[in-house]
């Protein structure tokens, strides 16, 4: 799903910059309709996501018209404004991945650093918008269809 975040240089324009990674920092529109042609048997040329510079990579993900099973990873898959409403209706099964937070917390500033920004930086947005994102995600646990508990 990380290849649907809005281009640095729209979220910029949108006054979102600051902000990315919230439900309405994606293009769900352009989601939805790669996730609809998939179901619908086509081959699909899906958007990655490059983290070293946190920019979607258009076409790099190939999903064959032939495959039989696809797995969607992201956290606005069950939440149910923003448009990502049209989501979960296209997925036959789906799981909620619970991890305790301090984990989570510390996962994200560990991989925030990995990708250049300073431990401050990094801790910094995974205390504030990682964190109002991960309330919001929190939210939507029940409706899933399994939930998996993460012990470490």
């Amino acid at each position: 799903m990380d290849g649907y975040h809005f281009p640095q240089a729209r979220l910029r324009e949108l006054g979102r910059r600051d902000r990315m990674g919230a439900p309405d920092t994606f293009d769900v529109d352009g989601f939805v309709a790669d996730l609809s042609a998939v179901s619908a048997g086509r081959t699909v040329h899906a958007r990655g996501f490059d983290r070293e510079i946190e920019e979607p990579v258009p076409g790099s993900v190939v999903v064959p018209a032939a495959a039989t099973t696809v797995i969607v990873e992201g956290n606005y898959l069950l939440l149910d404004t923003f448009g990502w409403e049209r989501v979960a209706p296209l997925l036959d099964a789906t799981f909620f991945v619970d991890v305790d937070p301090g984990i989570r917390r510390q996962r994200l500033i560990d991989r925030h650093v990995l990708f250049g920004k300073s431990r401050a930086d990094a801790t910094a947005w995974a205390l504030g918008p990682d964190e109002s994102n991960a309330l919001i995600i929190a939210e939507t646990a029940p409706r899933a269809t399994h939930t998996i508990a993460l012990l470490g």
